[in-house]
C-alpha cells in the first residue's frame, strides 16, 4: 500500500475511534467550555442561513388580573423575538508532503508521522479555539466570543443582529472598577465588586449567574479572600483541572491560560449561553484531497458554528 494511503487512513482511523476523547480533551483545557457541556448547554443544528436563537429577556406583559367579563389583554409582548448568530467555520489541517511521506514509509515510522500531525493539529485547534470563545469576534470569520457577547461597553455595538445602541434590554451589565472608584484587593473584591454586580443580575434561585469565570488575577484576590471559609465544588471540575470555589451559589473558576483577558470576572447564567454547532461539521474528518501542483496530501477537520446568548442583560462583567 502507497504511503500516503497508509498515513491518510491511520489519521482517519485514529480519528474516528477516538473522536470522543478527543472532543472531550478539548473541553477539558478550556473551563467555560467544559462547563457549558456539563450542563448540556451545547445544541446541534442542522441547516439554516443563520443560527437562529429565541430571545428570553422579559416577562409576558400579558398577565393581569381580572373579574368575570373583563377584556383579557392578548396583546404581543415582544418587539424583536429573535437574535441571528452567523455561522462561523473553522477548519484544522493535517498535512504532509510527499517526501515526509516517503521518508516515513517504513511502518513504525509512518504509524508515528500520523500521530505526531494528529496530536500536533489537536493541540492547535484547542488552543486556538479557546481563545475564540473569549475574543472580542473581531477577527475575520472569529466566533462571537465572550468578551462581544458580555461587552466591556454594553451600550455600544451589534450582536446577533440588535444593536445595543438601540435597544436597552440588549445590554449586558458591567461594574467598572474606576467609576466606582475601588481597588481591586483580596479586601474589596468580594463586598466592593462582586456583591454590586451580583445584586444587578440575581432575579431568584432560578435566575442568577451559575458560573464566574475570572482571570488569574481577580481568581487570586478572590480565593485569598476565602482562606478561612473556602467551599470547593464537586471532585468532577477538580479532574479536569479546573479548582473551583464557590460565591453564593455560583461556581468560581479560573481560566487564565484560555484566552480569558487580564482582569476580568464574568458572571455568567449558563441558562441563555449556548454553543451551537452544524450536525455535519463537529469536528468531522473529511476525506483527503491532493493539491494538483503540490506533492503532499492534505486532511480537513471541520468545525461549524458560534456561540450564542438569548439574554446578554442577565450577564455581567467586572472590569477595571
Amino acid at each position: 500500500m502507497p504511503a500516503n494511503s497508509t498515513f491518510t487512513e491511520l489519521v482517519s482511523t485514529t480519528f474516528r475511534k477516538h473522536r470522543k476523547e478527543i472532543k472531550d480533551n478539548l473541553s477539558n483545557r478550556n473551563a467555560l467550555l467544559k462547563y457549558m457541556n456539563k450542563r448540556g448547554n451545547t445544541r446541534t443544528e442542522d441547516g439554516g442561513l443563520t443560527i437562529a436563537c429565541p430571545l428570553d429577556y422579559t416577562t409576558n406583559n400579558t398577565y393581569q388580573r381580572y373579574s368575570d367579563w373583563d377584556t383579557l389583554d392578548i396583546s404581543q409582548s415582544d418587539v424583536i423575538s429573535a437574535a441571528e448568530y452567523q455561522w462561523r467555520q473553522i477548519a484544522l489541517n493535517v498535512v504532509a508532503s510527499g517526501r515526509d511521506l516517503r521518508v516515513n514509509s517504513g511502518e513504525a515510522r509512518i504509524i508515528n508521522l500520523a500521530k505526531a500531525r494528529l496530536k500536533n493539529g489537536l493541540r492547535t485547534f484547542s488552543n486556538s479555539f479557546s481563545s475564540d470563545l473569549y475574543s472580542l469576534g473581531t477577527a475575520t470569520n472569529q466566533v462571537d466570543g465572550l468578551q462581544k457577547l458580555i461587552s466591556d461597553s454594553p451600550e455600544t455595538g451589534t450582536v446577533g443582529g440588535i444593536d445595543a445602541a438601540t435597544w436597552t434590554f440588549w445590554r449586558n451589565s458591567e461594574f467598572d472598577l474606576s467609576d466606582n472608584s475601588v481597588t481591586m484587593s483580596a479586601t474589596t473584591i468580594e463586598g466592593s465588586a462582586m456583591l454590586p454586580l451580583w445584586l444587578t443580575l440575581d432575579r431568584g434561585p432560578d435566575d442568577q449567574p451559575d458560573l464566574i469565570v475570572m482571570s488569574n488575577d481577580y481568581y487570586a484576590f478572590f480565593e485569598t479572600s476565602q482562606v478561612s471559609i473556602k467551599r470547593y465544588t464537586d471532585q468532577s471540575n477538580a479532574n479536569g483541572g479546573f479548582i473551583t470555589l464557590k460565591y453564593k451559589n455560583a461556581d468560581v473558576l479560573f481560566d487564565g491560560s484560555s484566552g480569558i483577558p487580564t482582569s476580568r470576572a464574568y458572571f455568567i447564567n449558563t441558562n441563555y449561553l449556548e454553543l451551537v454547532v452544524h450536525r455535519d461539521a463537529d469536528m468531522e474528518i473529511m476525506d483527503e484531497m491532493r493539491p494538483v501542483n503540490q506533492d503532499g496530501v492534505v486532511i480537513p477537520i471541520l468545525w461549524m458554528g458560534n456561540l450564542v446568548c438569548s439574554n446578554r442583560k442577565q450577564q455581567g462583567v467586572i472590569q477595571p
